[in-house]
């Protein structure tokens, strides 16, 4: 939970509410009630956001307030194609010694979704559950493997699904061709692994089965901040609200979070993720299966 700055080539906005566990938590509720978040904020931060999380059934007992001190802040430009970007500014605050606290109530819970953290912040929220959670899903990032590899791949090997870009798995595995890079990674523990492609989609392995689910392609792109989280948030939602977690139920998991992705895109930071309706999302969803679905017959 954070606050960013963001310049696209379609504007620019001021302190804005971000963070992981923002995205995750306001794109995981629409599927699954109540969503547990645990975090830190500074006395700084939104509290009319800590209030729509409320009314979206977002428990933030788990979220620590410290009074005096600042919220995560990352500034950043993105280019003309929305894919690569530039960090202007980035000021941990209370994040620099973030030690997570689970409450009681949230003990036994099924799904655990870590957000993109320290590996070592990551890991000690699984040793600090009482039970093992039925799925464990981790996202990472390149700047995890280029200062803290070592911790990064113990904590890989604790998790069931691990999401990463495809720059960060070709990083992480030393392997330019991504299946090739898959089946290194699950080595490392992970039994699914989930590759996002940005705009050209996200594919999902398991042991020797790949899935890919396109990308929609959207007229405007106003901000891609928070879309791999939001995606995410959408994926694990949609497995708690079903209970399911076999492979093909990661497959519609992935196109309702890719869903979810595309309504973050179409405006800045959390704003498209505040009021989305059912029909919405289950239009968009359509939108998603109406790609890939043809007809054929092989002779």
């Amino acid at each position: 939970m954070a606050f960013d700055a963001l310049e696209t080539p379609f504007g620019k906005t001021d302190k804005i509410v971000g963070g992981a566990a923002t995205y995750i938590s306001l794109s995981a509720s629409y599927f699954v009630k109540p969503v547990n978040v645990v975090s830190v904020v500074g006395g700084d931060f939104d509290q009319d956001h800590i209030r729509l999380m409320h009314t979206r059934q977002i428990s933030t007992e788990g979220v620590q307030v410290k009074e005096n001190e600042k919220s995560f802040f990352w500034a950043g430009r993105y280019f003309n194609d929305m894919n690569s970007r530039e960090t202007l500014a980035t000021e941990l605050n209370v994040l620099a010694d973030f030690d997570p606290i689970i409450p009681q109530n949230y003990q036994g819970c099924e799904y655990l979704m870590l957000g993109n953290l320290a590996p070592a912040v990551q890991r000690s929220v699984i040793e600090r559950l009482e039970k093992r959670p039925k799925l464990i899903v981790m996202d990472t990032m390149n700047f995890w493997m280029d200062i803290a590899l070592e911790e990064l791949t113990q904590t890989i090997g604790m998790v069931d699904v691990l999401s990463v870009n495809d720059e960060e798995a070709r990083q992480l595995s030393g392997e330019y061709s991504l299946v090739k890079a898959a089946k290194k990674i699950m080595d490392m523990g992970p039994k699914y692994l989930i590759i996002k492609k940005g705009e050209h989609g996200a594919l999902l392995f398991h042991q020797d089965r790949v899935f890919f689910a396109p990308a929609l392609p959207l007229e405007e792109v106003f901000d891609p901040t928070g879309a791999g989280d939001t995606f995410a948030g959408g994926f694990i939602g949609y497995i708690a609200s079903t209970g399911d977690i076999s492979f093909e139920n990661m497959k519609r998991a992935v196109i309702h979070g890719s869903a979810m992705a595309s309504f973050c895109v179409e405006q800045f930071g959390t704003e498209r993720l505040k009021n989305l309706t059912q029909e919405e999302i289950d239009a968009r969803v359509q939108q998603f299966v109406n790609l890939v679905a043809f007809d054929t017959v092989l002779s």
